[in-house]
């Protein structure tokens, strides 16, 4: 079996953990290593050997092997990987690796290695690319892989209680346990505050200044609201308010987003921004959607209607919600500043203003999304 070099070795599966731990995966740094140690033994461009490989090092529990299913197929071709007694059909693992010190170096070997640096998928390179510039192939890729993202948010304590082996301590079945036990102190219960998913609402930009950019970001809000369930909600934004909650219920992604795009009756027109968040908030805000809630707002800044009314409604989300994010995809643009009027107004009220232009930009926002504490 010929090795290939370590170094190519190391970044393709580093960069495969970092995908599977954007997912919520269990991918740590210890089972990379194993993970590393077993493809020494393996033939690391046989795909089915990678992926059993992965599998038994990098789940830590039953939970993990859905999980790692979307992420292997994702990151390495793009076909649903089907777990059970027989091994995946065998294809390409697209990475390209050096061959190892004293390999033959014959015309075929040359063939060979020409091939396979012809199919590099350059998913570690493409993390990095502006969506909007991207070809037809390789944005099915990102597709591919912002599916898999994980953007649930964090869960946050309840006013209720709940049973729980440590904690505050509960009198009412103490006492209750006591009188069972004949009068004997016996056994103190005790009791903890209960914890539920703090909602995330995602408000998409759909207007003419963001068409390159909003196919993307409604993907990732499609990846939110199936991480998230029914504590996730997505409008888009541009010249109507539209609830698009429901279409992202899909779960496959492409049927969802065709789905969005019936639903959507603004593609591509004006923006105004202040007009649509003041009615998100006299509509939905009563009810207690953004109250608590992260709130993302997925736009350009480029308003149209009045800003003082934008930055009124900013700062009327930032006293209900328990945190604003703010994706602009041109902030990744060199010399960036935020002097559009829509944006400066909205600046004050944001708690974290990042890009979401690309795919790692959008696992950046996961993170931002999932780090919420209560």
């Amino acid at each position: 079996m010929t090795v290939p070099g370590d170094r190519d070795l190391t970044e393709t599966i580093v960069g495969f953990a970092r995908t599977l731990r954007a997912a919520g995966g269990s991918a740590d740094p210890e089972r990379v290593q194993a993970m590393l140690r077993a493809l020494d033994h393996l033939d690391v461009l046989d795909r089915s050997d990678v992926y059993w490989a992965g599998r038994l090092t990098l789940c830590a529990d039953p939970d993990d092997l859905p999980r790692y299913d979307r992420c292997f197929a994702a990151y390495f071709s793009g076909l649903t990987a089907r777990p059970g007694r027989r091994r995946p059909p065998p294809a390409v693992v697209r990475r390209t690796f050096a061959a190892a010190p004293g390999a033959s170096g014959g015309g075929e070997d040359e063939e060979v290695r020409e091939a396979r640096a012809a199919m590099v998928s350059g998913t570690e390179v493409l993390r990095h690319r502006d969506v909007a510039r991207l070809g037809p192939d390789e944005r099915a890729q990102v597709d591919r892989l912002v599916a898999a993202l994980d953007a649930a948010a964090a869960r946050r304590r309840s006013r209720r209680f709940a049973p729980a082996p440590r904690g505050r301590l509960d009198p009412g079945r103490t006492v209750r346990e006591t009188l069972r036990r004949g009068g004997e102190i016996s056994l103190l219960r005790h009791r903890a505050h209960r914890t539920r998913p703090r909602r995330v609402v995602l408000l998409v930009d759909v207007s003419g200044s963001m068409r390159p950019y909003a196919d993307t970001l409604l993907r990732f809000a499609h990846a939110a609201a199936r991480s998230g369930g029914r504590d996730t909600e997505v409008f888009s934004v541009g010249t109507r308010l539209t609830r698009l909650t429901r279409e992202l219920r899909h779960r496959d992604p492409d049927a969802a987003m065709a789905a969005v795009s019936e639903a959507i009756p603004d593609w591509s027109g004006g923006t105004r921004l202040g007009e649509e968040l003041k009615e998100f908030l006299d509509r939905f805000g009563q009810r207690g959607m953004a109250r608590g809630a992260v709130v993302v707002i997925a736009s350009d800044g480029w308003e149209r209607g009045d800003a003082g009314l934008l930055g009124a409604q900013m700062a009327r989300l930032h006293r209900l919600a328990y945190r604003v994010v703010w994706a602009n995809p041109h902030k990744a643009r060199p010399g960036y500043e935020p002097l559009t009027a829509g944006m400066a107004a909205a600046l004050p009220h944001i708690d974290d203003f990042t890009s979401g232009h690309s795919l790692d930009a959008l696992e950046h926002l996961a993170r931002l999304i999932g780090g919420s504490r209560a």
